[in-house]
């Protein structure tokens, strides 16, 4: 029986991903060399500190790797369903902060429920919060025309200093001695995924969310028009009849939404409170997170997890190897701008080709 012409594009752009993603990595991986190498370190001794520190043992790759590659999966996938749509929402790191606020607040309020009503309500309110910290820039944009950059990077900064100032005020633990809350009751902590580590059920719900967006996005009516809308909002309204303002609506709430929900598994799996500076910058490495998987759900998952051994590789690296951990940094920029421009490159051969 033929493949379905839907099925076959999909596989084929799941395969220019893989080969995009390859080739940003391997441009990478040369132009880090060469840089540590004018900075006087050793590409090979920073390279296997990096691989021992992520990869090196059991407990490295579940209880550090895997762990780290959780928020980066759900703030991956966030973006990647958002600029699926055409939306370019930069602000999954405000999203995260309101969604963790969401979920501390509601733990401590409801501290004395069981865990079958405690952490399902903990995790929808970081949803819900998520959610609605995207509206704001949403309304702006469907309803001003306002463009949604800007505004969810500002709306970013708002979250990052309302949960400082929270944890220094109105939810600062009992003591007031730590800028951050009190901890989460057991009853709203994410139990452990693997007996005999720090992993998290945080990691398989980042799994099912994937594997539901992949088909969603490919199957369902509603994965379809999103995908239209992407590709072309006038073409979109026009020739298929589709809201479009209803599909970025949609598109835009349910990005911060999963956004809000990475910081709701953060506080309930790893931390179990709020303090300041909770994030690293997930919500922007999730840019690359997501260019890097080709906006894929399934390659969101893949990436997830590499970003995270570039982070938990990063102190073995600093230990081992002696250098600064800040080169993490440098090699996440230097894969956004791999897939950009090799991206840009398959654009004009494509272009020419055809």
């Amino acid at each position: 029986m033929a493949e379905a012409p839907a099925q076959a594009v999909g596989r084929m752009r799941l395969v220019e991903s893989l080969v995009l993603g390859a080739a940003a990595l391997a441009l990478t991986a040369g132009v880090g060399a060469v840089l540590l190498l004018l900075g006087g370190y050793d590409p090979m001794a920073a390279a296997a500190a990096m691989v021992r520190g992520a990869f090196g043992s059991w407990t490295a790759f579940t209880s550090i790797t895997l762990v780290r590659s959780v928020p980066l999966i759900l703030t991956g996938l966030a973006v990647a369903f958002a600029f699926r749509a055409g939306v370019w929402n930069i602000g999954a790191e405000g999203q995260l902060y309101a969604g963790a606020l969401a979920a501390v607040w509601v733990g401590l309020q409801a501290a004395t429920l069981p865990p079958l009503l405690l952490l399902p309500l903990v995790l929808s309110a970081s949803l819900v919060a998520g959610g609605l910290w995207a509206l704001v820039p949403t309304l702006m944009r469907l309803r001003l025309g306002v463009g949604e950059v800007i505004t969810t990077i500002l709306m970013n900064f708002v979250g990052i200093y309302l949960a400082a100032y929270m944890v220094h005020g109105p939810l600062q633990e009992r003591r007031g001695v730590f800028p951050q809350t009190d901890a989460l009751p057991e009853a709203g902590r994410l139990p452990a995924l693997l007996p005999g580590t720090a992993l998290h059920w945080g990691f398989a719900l980042s799994l099912l969310l994937a594997g539901a967006l992949a088909v969603a996005l490919r199957y369902s009516r509603f994965g379809f028009q999103l995908r239209a809308v992407g590709a072309s909002p006038e073409a979109a309204s026009v020739a298929g009849r589709i809201d479009v303002g209803r599909i970025l609506f949609v598109a835009f709430l349910g990005s911060g939404a999963i956004a809000g929900m990475a910081g709701g598994v953060q506080v309930s799996g790893v931390t179990f409170a709020l303090y300041e500076d909770l994030s690293p910058g997930w919500g922007y490495t999730a840019i690359a997170v997501a260019l890097l998987a080709g906006l894929n759900p399934a390659g969101v998952v893949v990436t997830g997890v590499l970003f995270g051994a570039l982070q938990a590789g990063a102190g073995a690296m600093q230990r081992d190897a002696g250098i600064p951990a800040s080169w993490v940094g440098v090699v996440e920029a230097l894969v956004i701008l791999a897939v950009l421009c090799l991206d840009r490159v398959r654009r004009r051969v494509g272009k020419e080709a055809s």
